[in-house]
């Protein structure tokens, strides 16, 4: 069991004048309108600090706290390698399952409260996030300049992209971006289904080039039970990502990509969105768009998508760091996972 949570919210002119019921129903849609009176009547919920009831009318600026009981999480993976560390930030190896904050029924069970849990005496800050179901590097900053400056290297990239891709005589372009000291880069690896290539003659259906660009926008869509969640939305905010095949096979097909926008969910919406989801994602199936009467959410996990590759430049010396997280091996194309055994053994052999 954790020891609970208090879940704090300010109310904006956009949701004064709604009851203390309908606030909470309409806005934590995970549970029902029952349950929420009950929690009120409870005294779980306070407005202003103060005891309320289901009709109270909001207004903007009242402040709403709801003190949750202690629960007990699911079991996910806690543990969690370093891969770089100096007295500025840390790139960690994070796990496949673990969730980065709080959210979702995940309290103590996040990599954040490990961090702190770890490092008592630090202050970790994530630059950025990965889902709970993707693993790899991730970039943590031990002070709140060292962040920025990071955070800064990602919003130049993104900005540079963006200004760029407005020329339609690069739309087709390879990458419109060229990796430079003054950006922050993220390469992945995806594992989807089977893509062949195309051939004279040729009747498969699915087939992918060797490089691809995914540019599908990005946006809310409906949710029945979170309210909203990101898909592929015609009417969202532009994205990139610039995808290479590594290796085919008849069951599955490995790609590399790298993101020139930070979307959430970017990867496994845009392989979707171009018709190749990751195998095993349950949330966004052909098309980057989850189904009507889908119950799956985004932390749901059971796909294989890895951030392999973090460059960036360090916030206080200035120099390039390039920091490689080690592939699990359904991840790895023959090649790679051959260079590793061999490499295995030949750190196997006794020395004289």
């Amino acid at each position: 069991m954790n020891n609970g949570w208090t879940y704090c919210d300010r109310i904006s002119k956009t949701s004064a004048g709604q009851t203390v019921l309908a606030y909470y129903s309409d806005r934590y849609r995970h549970s029902s309108k029952a349950e929420w009176q009950t929690r009120i009547a409870d005294g779980q919920i306070l407005l202003n600090g103060q005891p309320t009831d289901g009709q109270t009318i909001l207004r903007s600026g009242h402040r709403l706290s709801y003190r949750r009981s202690p629960w007990q999480e699911s079991d996910v993976p806690l543990g969690f390698d370093v891969l770089y560390e100096d007295e500025h930030l840390w790139v960690i190896a994070k796990p496949s399952g673990l969730p980065v904050l709080p959210g979702g029924g995940f309290l103590e069970h996040t990599l954040l409260h490990q961090l702190r849990s770890r490092y008592p005496n630090q202050a970790p800050i994530p630059v950025h996030r990965l889902g709970r179901g993707t693993s790899g590097a991730m970039l943590i900053a031990k002070s709140h300049s060292s962040r920025d400056a990071l955070a800064r290297q990602f919003r130049t990239r993104t900005a540079t992209q963006n200004a760029v891709a407005k020329d339609s005589a690069v739309q087709d372009s390879a990458v419109v971006t060229p990796d430079n000291a003054q950006t922050l880069t993220k390469i992945y690896r995806a594992l989807i289904g089977p893509a062949m290539v195309d051939e004279p003659g040729d009747s498969a259906t699915k087939t992918l080039p060797e490089r691809f660009i995914c540019r599908y926008p990005i946006g809310k869509l409906p949710h029945q039970q979170l309210g909203y969640i990101y898909g592929h939305s015609a009417n969202g905010l532009p994205a990139r990502s610039d995808c290479t095949v590594m290796q085919r096979t008849e069951a599955a097909t490995l790609v590399d990509v790298s993101i020139s926008t930070g979307r959430l969910h970017q990867i496994r919406i845009h392989l979707a969105a171009a018709g190749f989801p990751l195998i095993g994602d349950p949330l966004y199936p052909v098309g980057g768009v989850p189904a009507p009467n889908c119950t799956a959410r985004p932390g749901d996990v059971g796909y294989c998508l890895h951030a392999h590759q973090l460059r960036f430049v360090h916030p206080h010396s200035g120099k390039p760091v390039s920091i490689t997280a080690p592939l699990p091996s359904v991840l790895q194309t023959d090649l790679e996972m051959a260079s590793v055994q061999t490499n295995h053994k030949r750190s196997s052999v006794p020395q004289k």
